[in-house]
């Protein structure tokens, strides 16, 4: 079975697949100073209560946008499971599709990622949405070819900064307002109207200008925790996969050979 590990800012997810299915998912907190061996502990005792030994894992593919995770990932492979990972981008997992923009190598392994599994499983001119710490956009084309994107705060950063910079201002939770009505009574209604539909209004917006600029059909797919909580208030989606950047591992390593 495949080991596939994506690294973000703000959780490190663990997929398990056999095939192209997923046998198990587990996430945990992203630490940069975390070491394999602690990686390998909270793992294995994992891995035993599916029923599966360390020897199941045949094959291990990782992408992260946290460099300093990236030699723990690597002694995590090699010291517990015997295996060279491969690393999303690099070697013989090096991106396999037309990053045309001004600066390719800046460009994320997770958003790198969301585009093959997008364009595998959708095909034609697509936007990519995902949720994390920052909302990306992304502009994929009918070869899938990345033609650039957009970078945004995520939802939880604007709400960090707005109850951090304020003196008065409390800590809410981010959920779909019970109705449309715009205009808050309370200032936890006020709060969760700014936060949620502002951010419902920036989303339409971006797309919209989007959609205008590639000219051609475009099918909107997103990932992360909250596009099903957006979903809810918006048809903007025509897709919505919270495995969009775990599947783009699987694929990535099948193409590089992996068992």
């Amino acid at each position: 079975m495949l080991l596939a590990i994506d690294v973000g800012n703000t959780n490190v997810v663990f997929a398990l697949f056999e095939g192209r299915d997923i046998r198990a998912r587990w996430r945990i907190a992203t630490d940069g100073r975390r070491t394999g061996d602690e990686y390998a502990t909270w793992l294995l005792q994992l891995l035993a209560i599916e029923g599966l030994k360390r020897s199941d894992v045949t094959g291990i593919i990782f992408g992260s946008v946290v460099p300093r995770a990236d030699h723990n990932i690597t002694v995590l492979a090699s010291k517990y499971f015997n295996i060279e990972p491969l690393v999303a981008g690099e070697g013989k997992a090096a991106w396999d599709f037309e990053i045309d923009v001004e600066q390719p190598h800046t460009l994320g392994a997770d958003r790198a990622l969301n585009c093959i599994a997008a364009h595998e499983m959708v095909g034609g001119d697509m936007v990519v949405v995902d949720f994390g710490t920052a909302t990306k956009f992304e502009a994929v084309d009918y070869n899938g070819a990345y033609k650039g994107g957009i970078i945004a705060p995520g939802i939880n950063l604007s709400l960090d900064a707005l109850v951090g910079k304020t003196a008065k201002l409390p800590r809410i939770a981010i959920e779909a307002p019970e109705t449309a009505n715009v205009i808050g009574r309370n200032t936890e209604d006020q709060m969760l109207i700014g936060v949620f539909w502002g951010y419902v209004a920036m989303m339409e917006g971006l797309i919209k200008r989007m959609k205008a600029q590639i000219g051609r059909p475009v099918t909107v797919v997103a990932t992360g925790g909250l596009a099903i909580l957006f979903d809810q208030k918006t048809d903007i989606f025509d897709r919505i996969d919270a495995d969009l950047t775990i599947r783009g591992l699987q694929i990535l390593a099948q193409r590089a050979g992996a068992k």
